[in-house]
């Protein structure tokens, strides 16, 4: 049993879930063989150079395609996109309904009529219309109407490295940005929106550092100041709880009063109403309160938890910097990811449409491979996430089990992230796939739901967001108890199933600290992100409203704040990994350890006196009794 198997911190190191670390490298093989594949099938090609309707891509020669007119054409010298009606947008299959055709220049001028087409193609060199019609034609030919671009054309300019002919005015794409158009429901509006985020970039960078460094200035200060927090939270709850409770009663007493002038059925319901309210609000008082009682002991470890978190950044300041690593990470991955999706949009044969024009389908099993890759979207990103959270584990494990802390490793964060690259790649991999798969059938059902919106019944509705809900629970539930797993693994080296297993046993025998740690602790650090947010909003008011030259500076202020929550949350999730991983570091050691010689405690000085503390409140309690006697028994 688990509970018979003693924990041997960091004496072992060993190879762990090694099938699941060649399971993850075979799907990252068949990931890397999806980029290739549509590489080598011109996909990169059709997706940087672009393609016209006929299959030609634009700046090189082409091969014919049978049954397409205009087809296999050398077009070497014009290297540019072209849309003759760029406007007409199709909002359903998101795509724009034209003839596309390959141009050696866009026109940098709006052109009014076909007489202005046909002098920019003699000047320029670059025919707007189709390739059948010689510029000496655009002015005479019937079929100019048909072939040649809608006017007037409107000035455009090359999309940086993809070779498109985009319309410069963005009105054009006025049904793409419905949404926004619909907000501000004036172009003017828009215009003095953007132009005070342009001309406050400075001030707007300068707030975004300042929320960078209260959130580091936080991480550090916040264990001197956990106590208050608890404190002010206690009050809070005391007295909303009180006074919502007060507030109903008098307002049922004084509708008693008046109920005897007022003989109506109404009065007589609404005073039922208050008595039920009045009730209610007295039970869930009753309950709060003696919750709070019973929990106040893991309050306090709760604060000494937050204490030596902020020593663990002071030995370790690397800690700080692991969002930014992980975030870039991410940002590459996501950036390949799209890039390969992309590509896959132009991968496939050429195939004639209704049209007579080409679009590019792969056939047969190749054509499900955007469900490969959105799948890897999910199980990679997660793996990086869970990376993160084995580095964090293996760091902080290292600084609790060591004893001396003048004998820490030089880089602990590095030294943890070696032993993960080692050792527990595939205990990473085993534990961002389980995250995977409970992910996937969630977002399934987001999709079918919004498909579904307005056509379902109520019943299919509420049974849709009754599943959604669940999946999100599971993952929640599922995430935690794989960072708790990873931090077993970190300690013992053992695999992810009996990591979890171990890890939800302490768990388990600590339900009440859990509680504690995860209702005081967030809300802490919740109270942590809205001082960041207030701060940094607060200092963005007092900057932006001494420029008199902005005429509206909401939408700066909203970019500011938005981003400063963003910074508070990455920074402030690290330090919550880190009081997790401390707690399961503390169940363990009181578990194994009695401060005995040859069992010393390996905690900090601070946790030590709330052990001592809860020993004299043991004996105090009588022999053995309580909730808290059996809970800290092992010791």
């Amino acid at each position: 049993k688990s509970s018979k198997r003693e924990w041997k911190p960091l004496e072992d190191h060993s190879c762990t879930d090694v099938p699941w670390l060649l399971l993850f490298i075979l799907f990252c093989i068949g990931m890397g063989f999806i980029c290739g594949f549509s590489i080598a099938t011109g996909a990169a090609a059709r997706l940087l150079s672009g393609y016209d309707s006929y299959g030609n891509i634009c700046g090189q020669k082409n091969v014919k395609v049978e049954g397409i007119v205009n087809s296999g054409l050398d077009l070497t010298h014009k290297k540019y996109v072209f849309f003759l009606d760029p406007c007409n947008i199709d909002l359903v299959q998101q795509k724009i309904k034209s003839i596309a055709l390959c141009v050696s220049a866009c026109p940098r001028t709006e052109l009014k009529t076909l007489a202005d087409v046909q002098k920019f193609a003699e000047t320029n060199g670059s025919t707007l219309c189709s390739y059948e019609l010689q510029p000496t034609e655009y002015t005479t030919d019937l079929r100019a109407a048909k072939l040649c671009p809608k006017y007037p054309v409107p000035e455009s300019a090359p999309i940086p490295f993809f070779h498109r002919c985009a319309p410069v005015n963005i009105s054009c794409y006025a049904k793409f940005a419905e949404a926004l158009i619909t907000f501000v429901s004036d172009s003017s509006v828009l215009h003095r929106l953007i132009s005070g985020v342009m001309t406050s970039k400075e001030i707007i960078m300068g707030l975004c550092l300042l929320s960078l460094v209260l959130s580091m200035i936080l991480m550090v200060i916040i264990r001197y100041i956990s106590r208050v927090l608890v404190w002010i939270l206690t009050i809070l709850v005391i007295l909303g709880s009180l006074g919502g409770t007060g507030v109903l009663w008098w307002l049922y007493a004084k509708q008693r009063l008046s109920a005897s002038a007022l003989e109506t059925q109404i009065a007589k319901d609404n005073l039922q109403a208050l008595l039920i309210y009045a009730i209610a609000a007295t039970v869930f008082t009753v309950i709060l309160f003696l919750i709070m009682l019973i929990m106040r002991k893991r309050v306090a470890l709760t604060i000494a938890l937050f204490h030596v978190a902020g020593k663990v950044f002071i030995h370790l300041p690397l800690l700080v910097f692991q969002p930014f690593w992980t975030f870039f990470v991410l940002i590459l991955f996501w950036t390949y990811w799209i890039a390969v999706l992309l590509f896959l949009g132009t991968t496939g044969n050429p195939v004639p449409n209704e049209e007579g024009f080409v679009e590019f389908h792969m056939a047969g099993p190749l054509k499900y491979m955007w469900w490969y890759h959105v799948v890897g979207l999910i199980w990679i990103s997660e793996f990086i996430l869970a990376c993160q959270q084995m580095t964090v584990a293996g760091a902080v494990v290292t600084y609790y089990f060591t004893r001396e802390k003048r004998n820490l490793p030089f880089t602990p964060i590095l030294a943890s992230v070696n032993r993960l690259v080692c050792y527990h790649l595939g205990t990473v991999a085993k534990g961002s796939f389980i995250i995977t798969l409970v992910k996937i059938p969630r977002m399934i059902l987001m999709y079918i739901h919004t498909q579904l919106k307005g056509k379902e019944n109520a019943c299919a509705r509420c049974m849709l967001k009754a599943c959604i809900c669940c999946l999100w629970c599971l993952e929640k539930c599922l995430t935690y108890l794989n960072q708790n797993a990873y931090t077993a693994t970190a300690i013992n080296s053992t695999n992810f199933c009996t990591s979890a297993k171990d890890a939800f046993v302490i768990l388990v025998e600590n339900a009440l600290r859990v509680a504690a740690i995860n209702t005081v602790g967030d809300f802490m650090l919740f109270l942590g992100k809205v001082l960041i947010v207030c701060s940094t909003g607060l200092a963005g008011v007092m900057l932006l409203n001494y420029q008199q030259d902005y005429t509206i500076w909401v939408l700066p202020l909203i970019i500011v704040c938005l981003f400063a929550f963003l910074v508070a949350h990455c920074f402030l999730s690290i330090y919550e990994m880190v009081v997790d991983v401390l707690f399961l570091c503390f169940a363990i050691d009181t578990k194994y350890n009695d401060g005995s010689p040859g069992r010393e405690f390996y905690m900090d000085k601070v946790l030590m006196e709330f052990v001592e503390n809860s020993r004299k409140s043991m004996k105090e309690a009588g022999r053995g009794g309580g909730a808290e006697g059996r809970e800290l028994k092992p010791m």
